[in-house]
């Protein structure tokens, strides 16, 4: 980790010496604590934007000297960054910051009926376990989320398990935003079929592999093998320093798997077996 630094502040002169390659930077003051880390595909010209930006004033003058990592890709410094956030707790940092808590909803079928459930991390088998949907920091939020469905969808709070159902039904019923499933005014798999219609933008996909994959980014002669399992960011390998740099963390990270799911799916990057 290469560092910029001068006692009092941070000065436009050594900003010019930063590279426009991709990679992760670390705004540091005086604390053990670092001010912010962030990323980009040029390095140099995002910094300078922070310098820019009037509502970073505060973060600016607090700066001392600032670390830089280049990357051989974006992709490298998106891992990067997410990894080194949760692992250093920046001040400045709100998102990326680990979530202390994880919960999804699961379709549990019962006879032909589908009922939602919300499962803690503790449950959780994310990767290999399908019919998971959204992946939130509480209950509560899950909840909400189910219930913002319920209403754009017209779906029954009772059968979702966020109201009781008496004789008449749930009070959605009253109201003719549920269509009365829960008393027998609609056909329960019309229901169901709405409800994972309503999900399917949620879904979380189950890891599409049979083991560890690299995504390999390359700029020039440098190549970078970032080993992933189950869309767990494990470390990378350098060429450059022919060592691999392994992260200490094996729990499934939400950040993590929202920068892989999309390319890795697209088959938008370079992925080669893990060796």
């Amino acid at each position: 980790m290469k560092r910029l630094m001068n006692q009092n502040k941070v000065e436009l002169s050594q900003i010019n010496t930063l590279p426009q390659t991709s990679g992760i930077y670390i705004f540091w003051g005086e604390s053990a604590l670092p001010l912010y880390i962030g990323k980009s595909v040029n390095i140099r010209s995002r910094v300078m934007s922070h310098m820019r930006a009037a509502d970073e004033v505060k973060m600016i003058a607090q700066s001392r000297h600032i670390e830089y990592v280049e990357t051989a890709g974006e992709m490298g410094a998106l891992l990067l960054e997410a990894w080194l956030i949760k692992k250093r707790s920046p001040l400045y940092n709100v998102r990326l910051r680990r979530l202390r808590s994880l919960c999804t909803i699961k379709l549990i079928n019962t006879l032909g009926d589908l009922t939602p459930q919300i499962l803690t991390r503790q449950d959780l088998d994310v990767g290999h376990e399908d019919g998971i949907y959204g992946l939130f920091g509480s209950s509560h939020s899950a909840q909400k989320k189910l219930r913002d469905l319920a209403a754009q969808h017209h779906l029954c709070m009772g059968l979702l398990g966020l109201e009781k159902i008496s004789k008449r039904g749930c009070f959605g019923v009253q109201l003719r935003t549920c269509q009365g499933a829960c008393v027998g005014l609609e056909d329960r798999q019309a229901h169901d079929q709405r409800l994972q219609q309503a999900l399917e933008y949620l879904k979380i996909h189950v890891w599409p592999y049979e083991d560890a994959i690299d995504v390999v980014e390359q700029s020039g002669n440098w190549v970078q093998r970032h080993h992933i399992h189950n869309w767990r960011y494990l470390g990378t390998w350098c060429s450059r320093s022919k060592y691999t740099s392994a992260v200490d963390h094996q729990q499934f990270d939400l950040d993590t798997y929202k920068i892989l799911v999309k390319p890795i799916m697209l088959g938008a990057v370079n992925i080669e077996p893990h060796v």
